[in-house]
Formats: C-alpha cells, sequence, structure tokens
C-alpha cells in the first residue's frame, strides 16, 4: 500500500471497478458526497479511501461469497489494509441486516462513529450513477430495481431506521456547520 491512502484506494477501485462503469459512476459519487463531510471526521482520509472501496467487493474476481460488503472488506484484509478500513467496507449502509437474512458472519465490528455515518450517508445520498439524491429515493429506487421479495429488498427495508438515523446525524451536522 502506498503512504497516500486515498490514491492507493482510488486507484484499486478503477483497476477493480473498470469493467463496472456504472458501478464505478456510483463510487466516484460517493466519494464526492464523502469529501463534503470529511471535515467533520476524525480521519477525513480514512473516509474518503472508504468511500472509494465501499463497493469494491462486486470487482470482477473479488466476489467470493457474493456478498459484496465481506467480499470487499477480505479483499482488502489481503492487501494488507487497516483492520479499521476493512470493517468500515465489511459494515457499511447497515450491512449487518442483509448479512444476518444471508447467514454470513461479519467479523469486523461495526464501529457505529461519524465517520461510519459520514460513510453511509455518502452511500445513501447518492444514486447508481453518481448523482445526488435524497436517501428516502435511494432507498426506493434499491427496492424498486431488486423487487420486492429480493433479499436485498428485505433487508434495506429493515435497515431503513438504522439508515435514516445514521443520515440524520450527518444533516444535523452539516446544518450545524452552516
Amino acid at each position: 500500500m502506498t503512504d497516500d491512502l486515498v490514491a492507493w484506494a482510488e486507484q484499486i477501485a478503477r483497476e477493480q471497478l473498470g469493467a463496472l462503469p456504472r458501478r464505478l459512476k456510483h463510487v466516484e459519487g460517493v466519494v464526492r458526497q464523502s469529501e463534503r463531510v470529511a471535515d467533520a471526521v476524525d480521519d477525513p482520509e480514512l473516509l474518503v479511501a472508504a468511500a472509494w472501496l465501499h463497493d469494491i467487493g462486486y470487482g470482477q474476481g473479488i466476489a467470493a461469497i457474493g456478498f459484496h460488503p465481506v467480499d470487499g472488506a477480505e479483499f482488502l484484509e489481503a492487501q494488507g489494509a487497516s483492520h479499521r478500513l476493512c470493517a468500515l467496507v465489511a459494515n457499511h449502509s447497515c450491512a449487518h441486516v442483509e448479512a444476518h437474512r444471508r447467514s454470513v458472519s461479519l467479523p469486523w465490528p461495526d464501529e457505529r462513529t461519524v465517520l461510519r455515518d459520514a460513510l453511509w450517508w455518502a452511500d445513501m445520498t447518492t444514486t447508481p450513477t453518481g448523482d445526488t439524491t435524497d436517501v428516502h429515493q435511494r432507498l426506493s429506487e434499491v427496492c424498486e430495481r431488486y423487487g420486492p421479495d429480493h433479499v436485498v429488498t428485505r433487508s434495506v427495508t429493515e435497515a431503513a431506521p438504522e439508515l435514516l438515523e445514521a443520515v440524520a446525524r450527518i444533516e444535523s451536522l452539516r446544518q450545524a456547520a452552516r
């Protein structure tokens, strides 16, 4: 890993998601959103790096079990990434709910910090094509895309209160900073 964590994360994301241009557009949008709130967290560089890498588990050759948060975290761990970065990727956007539904273990703890909330906020306010949206539209879009009986839809529906709380905490910080 290079000394510049963000540059390393961007390089990995572009290499691994280059064959998935829509996914890469989403990731780029999440990065832009994370940069908007980076000054509110304890480690801005880590937040932006996690934004670059949060969906790395979709990359070709990375998807092992088919649950992208865990696949991504395991890939990053093998690359020598910090435990905290792996945990942020593994737990992004309330992944514990879907992990439970899939009977998948999440060996990385969810840190439940402002940095974690900021990553969730950035993901939940970015469309699949990288545009900015609000959390309610994003949740609706995910459910529409997957359909009513899909594990992702059921998980997002169950996770909605926790996602909305995290987004609200970041929105409150943004309001206070104005």
